[in-house]
Formats: structure tokens, C-alpha cells, sequence
């Protein structure tokens, strides 16, 4: 229900006066938002700070320990490496929210990938063709599920764990028990392999930095008309020149040439699977806060029977989200199959699920429903990631790893669970 609450003051009025009293009057604006939000975090609305400081904390521990992980060649991986799991982590949040979980998302996204693998080699189909039978196949699969679960009633643990199965064996069907199907169109390729020109990917920040912007300037303005309390100016440059700064770094470093060999091909720019992520979490973003279908989603997962006294059409919001998760999923696979260059019975297998519902808890996305953000599982994401990569770089092996990653689930899953006990108790 975090979205449907009433929108609070922060503390600041937006009156103008003499230049005296508009500083007083901004810095008492500015020291009430910082207040109000320890006061949130004391209350358990502890949001993405814990995967924040994990990944502050666990990126100076790697640093350290391995200098080679502040490369901009390892910088760049990190992006690209997790970014499969990512996008099948920002669907998870639609279900999460609503407190439901998909447990075949991992073998859902193989079963796309098989499906991309065969129309582009097999058929000869083109790249746009076979993505969109891809993306058709994830919403089928949403549709089924999610029609299982809020029609007939089965509880979505039990339908996703028998789609879990029966995914893993389509998969073998449609490889032939085990081939590999390799991909050799240029453009999917390109997806998870290939990066822009360094000129267009400054311009492409400039573009980020001007919408977000726009975007914060937009929503002061209409708290300011509709007599809602704003953020103070400079707290609004704060939040600009950070995202600036932050942004125009990672793509200084990106630009640098990554190749060990120049004279055999060229490697700088940002990886082009980088803004692919980036328009997903926005799209995301403003489905879940800016519609209302975003805003029913968050109140069929903080009480389902006051969304359908309400009138909400609950059954419709859950099939809703599984079928964007399934979609989802489709998108995490086309990306798993460009960066693999193949597809094989292991895509979308193995580790997939447990990093991708990881990333979303890690994130700050409530495993009971009701709270969370797309935001989440991209900064999740990269906390496995740099987890995955840093320890890869250590040389331990694939069971410490799993080990590691499934420990700090658990943490973030604890917290998680104390926070709401915390709030409940306030």
C-alpha cells in the first residue's frame, strides 16, 4: 500500500522571501527531509540502503584484495555479466509485490532463448522475427501460469515448481537432448558483445541527465500546484550533479580502450546491453509508480481483499504480472543467448533463478508483498554481480560462491523480514 499513502509534507512551504530567510528557510527544509528519513529507517523503510552499502563495502573489499577489479576491462564485464539476470529480476518485482513467486523463470527464459535459437539458425528467420516469437513465447507462458494461479487457485509456488520441470524438459525437446545451437546474426550479437561509439555514449548521458531533470523538475512542480510541500533547490542539484558525476565517471572509464591487442580490434565504449537495461528500468519504473496498474499492483500485495472491496480487479493484476515477468524472463534469455554466442540445455538453468530472485531481495524488494521497486533488482543485480565477479578474481571456486551469494540472500531476506516486523510494531 506504500503507494497509495497519502503524500507527507518534507518539510519545506516553497515560499519565496528576502535571500536571508529563502537560505534559513532551505536549510531547515533540507535538515527536516534528513530527519524524516532516518526517522523512515529507524521505522524499517530501509529501501535500497543495505545494497548500497553492500555494494560500497563489498567493492573496496574486492578492490583491495584484487586491484585488477577496478579495471575498466573488469568494470565492463560486471555490467554485461549480470544483465541477464537483471532483467528476469525486474519482472520478479511484479510478482514479488504481490507476494507471489516464480520459481520456472530460470528454464521460462531457456525455453525462449531455445525457441530465439532455432527460428534465427534452423529457419533463417530474421533477428527481429525470432525475438518477437520469443517475447510471444514468455507472454504465453505468463499467461498460463498466472491464469493457473489466479482463476483455478493453485498457489504459484506449486505451478512454478511444475513448470520449473516441465520447462527444463521443453528445453531438451526443442535442443534435441543437448545440442547447441550456436547464433551467428550480428545484430543479437551485438546485443551483449558489442558496445557504442564513445561519442554516442556521452551523448546518450547528456540525454539521461537532461530527462531525469526534467523529470525532478517536473514532479516539484506539480507538488508546488497542488500545494504539496517540495524539495529544497538544492537538494534537487544534489540529486542532478550526483547523477552527473556518477554517470559521466562510468562512462569516462567505459571510453577507454579495454583491448589487449588495439592492433587487432578496438574494445572502449559503453556495452550497448547497458542502455537496454536502462529503458527497461525506466519503462519499469513509470508502469509501477506512474499508472495505475502500478498503483493496483501495490495494493493487491498490501491487502488483496481491500483492493477487491476497492473494486480493483485483482485476478487480472495477478495474471498481469505474470505474464510480465514470463516477458521479462523472454528478455533475460535473448540476452543470456547473445552474450553465450549459443544456446544449450544449461541456459536458463543452473544459477539463473537463484541470482535473479536474489537480486530483487538483495535489492530491497519485500518477499511479502506490497513493497519494492525496479531500481531494486538492478542494484541487487549488481551486488551479485560484483559478488560473482570479485570472488571469480579470488579464484574461489563455483560451490564458495554459491555459498556466499546464497548467505547474503538469506541476510537480505532477514532484514527484510525485521524491517516489517519493526514497522509493524511502530
Amino acid at each position: 500500500m506504500t503507494a497509495l499513502a497519502p503524500e507527507k509534507p518534507e518539510g519545506h512551504s516553497g515560499k519565496a522571501g528576502a535571500s536571508g530567510t529563502d537560505d534559513r528557510t532551505e536549510a531547515a527544509g533540507i535538515a527536516a527531509l534528513a530527519r524524516a528519513y532516518v526517522e523512515r529507517v529507524r521505522g524499517g523503510e530501509l529501501g535500497v540502503l543495505p545494497a548500497v552499502l553492500g555494494l560500497v563495502v563489498l567493492c573496496a573489499f574486492f578492490a583491495i584484495l584484487r586491484p585488477v577489479f577496478l579495471t575498466e576491462l573488469n568494470f565492463a564485464n560486471l555490467l554485461t555479466q549480470g544483465a541477464g539476470s537483471i532483467a528476469i529480476a525486474m519482472g520478479l518485482v511484479f510478482l514479488l509485490l504481490l507476494g507471489e513467486i516464480d520459481l520456472s523463470a530460470g528454464y521460462a527464459s531457456g525455453v525462449c532463448a531455445a525457441v530465439l535459437a532455432i527460428l534465427l539458425t534452423n529457419h533463417g528467420w530474421p533477428w527481429y522475427g525470432a525475438v518477437v516469437a520469443a517475447m510471444l513465447t514468455g507472454v504465453a507462458i505468463g499467461l498460463l501460469l498466472g491464469t493457473l494461479v489466479a482463476k483455478v487457485g493453485i498457489p504459484s509456488f506449486v505451478v512454478t515448481l511444475a513448470a520449473f520441470l516441465g520447462f527444463q524438459g521443453i528445453v531438451l525437446i526443442l535442443l534435441k537432448e543437448g545440442t547447441n545451437i550456436s547464433i551467428e546474426d550480428k545484430t543479437i550479437l551485438a546485443l551483449a558483445n558489442d558496445n557504442l561509439s564513445p561519442a554516442l555514449g556521452w551523448v546518450l548521458l547528456a540525454v539521461c541527465v537532461a530527462a531525469y531533470a526534467a523529470v525532478q523538475f517536473r514532479a516539484n512542480s506539480n507538488r508546488r500546484a497542488r500545494g504539496l510541500a517540495t524539495s529544497p533547490p538544492t537538494l534537487l542539484a544534489l540529486r542532478l550533479s550526483t547523477a552527473a558525476v556518477l554517470g559521466g565517471l562510468a562512462v569516462y572509464l567505459l571510453n577507454q580502450e579495454r583491448s589487449r591487442n588495439v592492433i587487432v580490434d578496438s574494445l572502449k565504449g559503453v556495452p550497448i546491453v547497458v542502455p537496454v537495461i536502462g529503458a527497461l528500468l525506466v519503462i519499469g519504473t513509470f508502469v509501477l509508480q506512474r499508472t495505475s496498474f502500478g498503483l493496483h499492483i501495490y495494493a493487491v500485495g498490501g491487502s488483496p481483499e481491500g483492493a477487491r472491496r476497492a473494486g480493483i480487479n485483482v485476478a487480472f493484476i495477478r495474471v498481469a504480472a505474470f505474464v510480465i515477468c514470463s516477458a521479462m524472463a523472454a528478455v533475460g534469455g535473448i540476452i543470456a543467448a547473445s552474450r553465450g554466442n549459443s544456446v544449450d540445455p544449461n541456459t536458463g538453468g543452473s544459477n539463473v533463478l537463484l541470482l535473479a530472485v536474489g537480486s530483487a531481495v538483495i535489492g530491497g524488494t519485500s518477499l511479502f508483498g506490497g513493497r519494492g521497486r525496479v531500481i531494486d533488482a538492478v542494484l541487487g543485480g549488481m551486488v551479485v554481480a560484483v559478488i560473482q565477479n570479485g570472488m571469480g578474481l579470488m579464484g574461489y571456486s563455483s560451490g564458495v560462491k554459491y555459498a556466499v551469494t546464497g548467505s547474503v540472500l538469506l541476510v537480505a531476506a532477514g532484514v527484510d523480514a525485521l524491517s516489517r516486523r519493526r514497522a509493524a510494531q511502530r
